[in-house]
């Protein structure tokens, strides 16, 4: 152990750690959850301190050289070399200064070390230094927005133009194929297997769109804003700079907020990205439960498709497969539902001028978007992309389905269309031969309007 001193007194720290005295406290104080900050947002901090060293470096802030040592060790918080440093808990103070603490620590050791000094000497500060022109309550929300926005434009989207693609194949493929449609669970008029896929295919790419159109306000950032949105200690230039330097670095389109207080005493902007998130799990969710029910079976239930067989499905009963992979989806999306409400909440404890819910925010931001974009890519490589239609089984359950009666409703009128259906019901005999008896329509009016495949197409049959 070392002794470290920070402005509480001194601390005792693990000789071989970067952080230092005020981390120390907050790894004491917080030993809550034992889940800390996700790499996205680790690398998102290393980068906000690296590029703030850089306009410190060009504004002669402080003394270039410890400037380029800080904007170095910066780059390795970027690049992964010091996660292990990382020590606290995601249940923390909720402005997130003890992990903004603990990243100008471990920077602030790094760059002392290269240029010769002891770690804990404090010849690179991690307050004077790492820390100049920003504060924590500026520093969190700004890495929480990149994070975010880089997470979603580089997994999630791609993820869901994926699955997307996946599921219009699919339902290219299975166009031919006319089915029974359901509404309530029961049997209503025909549907072509194509138009239930293409329907799941438009819900993702309309789920993407909508993430899309949350990037431009996440894409604001609250640096430079510092304590409480006046800006105050902030060098002139810096936030400004600081920003084109990240937006430069990532190929994203980062800006400065257009009002400080906005960025920092709410959080709306990821409060509505949330939103889009649980839209998405929402669409995720109910293709996934279609997909479960339309191959449920295999010789009891729907059966319309064939879902991969992936495992073993039951300890007790031999040659049981179930339907892992929607059934993960599904299990993905109540995760983040949940973690939206959380964020719905925390979003709504602003407080004058600071939300102080952000680390908890921040996390079930980033997990929201990983588990739906590592979700989407197994629904499309395990599930969609292998799933094949029992062509046979779907005209099976079609001719069995009295609800085909609604296209001869025109020409009969409802209420006979009616008898004919529950006289096919009751009887067990298909609806083609009551209404033959029953409908006063010839042989070949009866074809013409019984048209399964022009029932999927609109209009009146026959």
């Amino acid at each position: 152990m070392r002794i470290e001193k920070d402005s509480m007194g001194e601390v005792e720290v693990p000789d071989d750690a970067y952080y230092g005295a005020s981390t120390q406290r907050a790894k004491d104080n917080f030993p809550i959850s034992g889940i800390g900050f996700s790499r996205r947002f680790i690398w998102a901090l290393g980068l906000v301190k690296a590029e703030s060293a850089r306009t410190n470096q060009e504004l002669g802030t402080y003394a270039a050289d410890l400037a380029e040592a800080v904007a170095a060790a910066g780059d390795r918080v970027v690049a992964g070399d010091v996660d292990d440093q990382f020590v606290l808990d995601v249940f923390q103070t909720g402005s997130g200064t003890s992990t903004n603490t603990n990243a100008n620590e471990v920077i602030a050791n790094l760059a002392s070390e290269a240029l010769g000094s002891d770690r804990g000497s404090k010849h690179v500060h991690p307050n004077d230094h790492v820390n100049q022109g920003q504060s924590s309550n500026d520093v969190i929300p700004t890495a929480m927005h990149i994070a975010a926005v880089a997470a979603i434009r580089e997994d999630l989207l791609p993820a869901l133009s994926g699955l997307a693609s996946s599921l219009g194949s699919k339902a290219a493929e299975f166009d031919e194929i006319v089915k029974s449609g359901r509404t309530h669970l029961m049997d209503a008029t025909p549907v072509r297997l194509g138009q239930e896929f293409s329907g799941y295919a438009a819900q993702v790419a309309k789920g993407a769109g909508r993430m899309e159109a949350a990037l431009p306000d996440l894409e604001e950032l609250a640096l430079g804003g510092t304590a409480v949105g006046t800006g105050i200690n902030a060098p002139e230039g810096f936030a400004d700079k600081t920003i084109a330097r990240i937006a430069e670095r990532t190929g994203i389109p980062f800006v400065e907020a257009a009002d400080h207080f906005e960025a920092q005493g709410g959080k709306d902007a990821v409060v509505a990205a949330s939103g889009a998130l649980k839209t998405v799990a929402t669409s995720l969710f109910k293709i996934a439960n279609d997909l479960r029910w339309l191959g449920s079976g295999p010789r009891t239930a729907i059966a319309e498709i064939k879902l991969p067989s992936l495992q073993p499905g039951s300890s007790i009963m031999p040659g049981k497969v179930n339907p892992v992979i929607p059934e993960s989806v599904m299990m993905v999306a109540a995760q983040v539902m949940g973690n939206d409400t959380s964020i719905t909440w925390s979003g709504a404890n602003g407080n004058f001028e600071l939300n102080v819910m952000m680390p908890v925010m921040a996390h079930n931001l980033l997990q929201s978007i990983e588990l739906l974009a590592n979700s989407a890519t197994v629904l499309k490589e395990k599930c969609v992309d292998h799933l094949e239609a029992d062509a046979e089984r779907a005209t099976e359950l079609l001719e069995r389905n009295i609800i085909i009666i609604t296209a001869l409703a025109p020409k009969i009128g409802y209420d006979l269309a009616a008898e004919i259906a529950k006289t096919a019901f009751a009887e067990g005999r298909g609806v083609r031969e009551v209404a033959a008896e029953k409908s006063g329509l010839s042989a070949e009016e009866l074809e013409a309007a019984l048209d399964l495949r022009a029932m999927t197409e609109g209009g009146i049959t026959g």
